[in-house]
Formats: C-alpha cells, sequence, structure tokens
C-alpha cells in the first residue's frame, strides 16, 4: 500500500518534538533474565516493557490437561501491569481485567499462527509480560518485544512480528474528513485521538494484527493503516539491528 506523502505538512511539530511520521525512540535488549529460556526488555518512548519465555516444555495447561496436543504446541500468554506504570496509580491489574485478557488473547492468536508450533507437540510455550511504565502503543511494544524474546529463545518463527500505532490528527466529532495521520501516538495522544494497531509479518504488508477501538471516519482509516504500516517496517529494522547485535556478542564470546 503506497503512501502519497506529498499532502501532509512536514513543517507542524507534535507537543514532544516529532513530526506527523517520527517514531518516538526505540531501545530494546536481548537475554535480560538470565534464568528464562528467553527474554527481552524494551522502551518505545516512556513506554517499558519485559518479556521472557519459557518453553516449549512438557507441562499441565489450564484444566490440568497435557499441554499442546498433537498438531503442536500451545502459547500462553500473561500479562502483568505494575500498579506504579501510569499515572493513576489503581493497584497491579490482574489476569481478571478485560482489557488485559483482551491483550493477552490478541498476542496470543499472533503468535499461535508465526511460530512453528508444530514442531514441538504435546507442549507449551509461555510468554510472560511485566508492564513497569505506560505511555501509549502498549499493545505494539508488548508485541515487539515478545518477538525479541522468542528469537532469544531460539524458537524458529516465520518473520519478526514488528508493531506500531497510528492515529489522526483529529477526533471522530470533528468530521474532518481531510484529518492527517499521525505515527506511534504517546499516551496524551491516545486519550485524545482515534488510533489503531497494526503488526506485520517482517518487511510485507502482511497484517498480522489490527486493533481499533476508538470510532473514526472511513476516509481516514486507509491512510492511517499506510502510515502504520510503514512505521512497522521502521521498527523492524531496528529491531533487526538489535538481533544482529546480539548475534554479535554470541559470536565474540565464543571465540575467546
Amino acid at each position: 500500500m503506497p503512501l502519497d506523502t506529498s499532502t501532509y505538512s512536514l513543517a507542524l511539530l507534535r507537543l514532544d518534538g516529532r513530526r506527523w511520521n517520527e517514531l518516538r525512540r526505540l531501545n530494546a535488549q536481548m537475554r535480560t533474565q538470565a534464568a528464562a529460556d528467553g527474554s527481552s526488555y524494551l522502551e518505545m518512548g516512556n513506554t517499558k516493557v519485559i518479556c521472557t519465555v519459557t518453553g516449549p516444555a512438557a507441562g499441565d495447561n489450564k484444566g490440568g490437561r497435557q499441554g499442546g496436543n498433537g498438531e503442536g504446541a500451545d502459547v500462553v500468554v500473561s500479562v502483568s501491569i505494575a500498579g506504579f506504570s501510569g499515572v493513576d496509580r489503581k493497584g497491579r491489574k490482574g489476569r481478571g481485567d478485560k482489557r488485559v485478557q483482551e491483550m493477552q488473547n490478541t498476542i496470543q492468536e499472533a503468535f499461535t499462527h508465526t511460530l512453528f508450533t508444530n514442531l514441538y507437540s504435546h507442549s507449551i510455550i509461555s510468554l510472560s509480560l511485566h508492564i513497569l511504565s505506560q505511555d501509549g502503543a502498549l499493545l505494539a511494544a508488548s508485541i515487539n518485544a515478545c518477538t525479541l524474546a522468542l528469537i532469544d529463545a531460539g524458537i524458529p518463527m516465520r518473520d519478526y512480528i514488528c508493531a506500531c500505532t497510528a492515529g489522526s490528527t483529529s477526533s471522530y466529532g470533528s468530521n474532518d474528513e481531510q484529518a492527517d495521520p499521525l505515527l506511534d501516538l504517546n499516551n496524551q495522544e491516545e486519550q485524545e485521538l482515534p488510533f489503531l494497531t497494526v503488526a506485520t509479518l517482517g518487511a510485507s504488508d502482511a497484517v498480522s494484527v489490527l486493533v481499533m477501538e476508538t470510532r473514526v471516519q472511513v476516509g481516514r482509516l486507509e491512510g492511517m493503516l499506510a502510515v502504520g504500516v510503514d512505521g512497522c517496517k521502521q521498527v523492524r529494522e531496528i529491531l533487526d539491528q538489535v538481533v544482529k547485535e546480539r548475534g554479535r556478542k554470541i559470536l565474540e564470546g565464543s571465540l575467546l
């Protein structure tokens, strides 16, 4: 889906100093938890996420039955949001929270169809996400952190799943069909503007996750999606550099 940027002003800056098509600072590390099979730490702006991977391993799944089945492993996702992670300190959100359950289900579905689970029958692959700070793009940051942790664990997958958010410069109520799209919204922008979360498979335009909970005119949707897909490609380049840096350190260590 080609993105025509000729009509978008590059002179206008957002409150944090970014232009409409700029990502926030993205920092990531792999192998941050030595006890886990795979782990990662990721920052997208001020959103900070830790992900740990356990498995593939035999074990009991929900209901006490053996994990996985003859066709492949089960992917199990748990999300824990620290009480100090946001402005409103309402205590730690557990698995019973509806939004947490939606995040878990979305991430589980995405990676179930991307991992080669057929190689690990009767097994469980557990992803544990710990949200340390929230400043927008929470689902996108969690997906990106899971991708790095699964790579660190050595679990084969079809390609990276890279996620990003995209929004629009005016609310639904303003009924502005000519509103410009925005890339990688922070928490303040998400509170005021319509936005979506999109994840793509590798460097392609194949969408593996698309979540939108706000209202927007249909005429704006294509531009938002195009900006989001382009942002996912930028995220992939950054994650790829993190993976290559981790591989370089492993090779250097093996030569010592």
